[in-house]
C-alpha cells in the first residue's frame, strides 16, 4: 500500500537521453536531406524527389514534435498532475504521426497523381542519384542508432526487437525506427523510379514511385497513431509481465490470492500497479502492512519502471485470480 509519495524507480527501461539522442540525430540527417533532395527535385524536376523532400521533410518536423514528447513527457509530478506528465508524450507523438499522414503522405500521393496524369520535365538523373546515395547514408547512420537503441532494450526485456517495437510504451525510438525504416525503402523506391523513367522516358514509373513513398508514409503513420491511442486510453503492461507480478505478490507468504490485478502504463518508463488482495484472516494488522511493504520491494526490485504500487486488503476466494493483462511480450 503506497502513495504518490513514494520514491521513483531506480531507472527507467530505456534511458531517456538515449532516446534524446536518437531523435536529434534523425531530426539533423532529415533536415540535411530534406534541403538537398528539395534541390535535386527542383532543378530535375522529378516527382519522385519532390516527395522524398517532403518525406524528409515531414520527417524532421516529426523529430521536433518527438523531442517536445521527450522533454515534456519527462517532467516530474505535482500537485495537480500526481502521476505525472508521461502521458503527454503520447501526445506529442501521435500530433507526430498525424503530420506524417498530412504533410508527407498527403503530398507524395498528390505529387505523384498528379505526375501520372499531365506528366512531367524530368532530367539530371545523375545529380538525384548523387542526392539519393548520399542521403541513403546519412538515413542508415541514424536508423543504425535506433536499431541499436531497439536491440538492448528488447535484450533488457528478454523478448524479440519485433514484440518489443510492438508494444513498447517508448514511441519516440519506435517512431523514429519506423520512419528510418520507411526512409531507406523510399529512397530505393524513388531510385527505382528515375531509372525506370531514364530507361523508358516515360514519367509514369517517377509518379508511381511518389505514390508508393506516399502510400510507405501512411502506413508507418497508422501504425504510430493507433499505438499512441493505445497508450493514451491506459493500455495495461505486457501479459508476460503481468503475470509475473501477480506470481510475485502471491508468493508472499501471508498472500492466499490476488482477485485482481489492473496494470497501466502511465508514462514510457512508469507503471501504475493496483490489486485487490486477499491476505490470510489469521494475521495481524502489522503483518498486513510488512507483508505490503515487502510485495512493493520485490515488485520494484525486479521492474524498476514500477513508479506506483496500490494493494487494497479484501476477502477472495484462492484460485479464482483475475487477471487483466495486455498481449505477450
Amino acid at each position: 500500500m503506497t502513495s504518490p509519495e513514494s520514491p521513483p524507480p531506480a531507472a527507467p527501461p530505456a534511458p531517456e537521453n538515449e532516446s534524446v539522442g536518437t531523435v536529434v540525430l534523425a531530426g539533423l540527417a532529415n533536415l540535411l536531406i530534406a534541403a538537398a533532395k528539395l534541390v535535386a527535385g527542383l532543378f530535375s524536376g522529378s516527382a519522385a524527389m519532390l516527395s522524398e523532400a517532403a518525406h524528409s521533410l515531414a520527417d524532421t518536423v516529426t523529430e521536433v514534435f518527438l523531442y517536445v514528447a521527450l522533454r515534456r513527457g519527462g517532467r516530474p509530478a505535482d500537485e495537480e498532475h500526481p502521476f505525472g506528465y508521461g502521458k503527454e508524450s503520447w501526445v506529442w507523438a501521435f500530433i507526430a504521426a498525424l503530420f506524417t499522414f498530412v504533410g508527407g503522405a498527403g503530398f507524395s500521393i498528390y505529387h505523384g497523381v498528379t505526375t501520372i496524369v499531365h506528366g512531367a520535365q524530368s532530367g539530371a538523373f545523375l545529380a538525384s542519384y548523387a542526392v539519393l546515395a548520399v542521403s541513403f547514408v546519412a538515413e542508415g547512420a541514424s536508423f543504425l542508432k535506433a536499431r541499436r537503441q531497439v536491440r538492448t532494450a528488447s535484450e533488457r526485456w528478454n523478448t524479440t526487437a519485433r514484440r518489443f517495437l510492438r508494444l513498447t510504451p517508448d514511441t519516440t525510438v519506435k517512431a523514429v525506427f519506423f520512419e528510418d525504416s520507411a526512409a531507406l525503402i523510399g529512397l530505393v523506391v524513388a531510385a527505382l523510379g528515375l531509372g525506370l523513367t531514364q530507361l523508358t522516358g516515360n514519367e509514369v514509373w517517377d509518379g508511381a514511385a511518389s505514390v508508393v513513398i506516399g502510400a510507405l508514409l501512411l502506413v508507418v503513420a497508422y501504425v504510430l497513431a493507433r499505438s499512441n491511442v493505445s497508450l493514451l486510453v491506459g493500455r495495461a503492461v505486457p501479459r508476460r509481465m503481468h503475470q509475473q507480478i501477480a506470481e510475485d505478490l502471491r508468493s508472499i507468504p501471508v498472500v492466499t490470492a490476488v482477485p485482481t490485478l489492473f496494470t497501466m502504463q502511465i508514462g514510457p518508463g512508469d507503471i501504475l500497479v493496483a490489486a485487490k488482495v486477499d491476505f490470510d484472516d489469521d494475521v495481524p494488522g502489522k503483518e498486513i502492512e510488512d507483508a505490503s511493504d515487502e510485495a512493493e520491494r520485490r515488485l520494484r526490485a525486479r521492474y524498476p519502471e514500477i513508479r506506483y504500487v496500490f494493494l487494497d486488503p479484501t476477502r477472495g476466494t484462492a484460485g479464482r485470480d483475475h487477471i487483466h493483462g495486455g498481449a505477450d511480450l
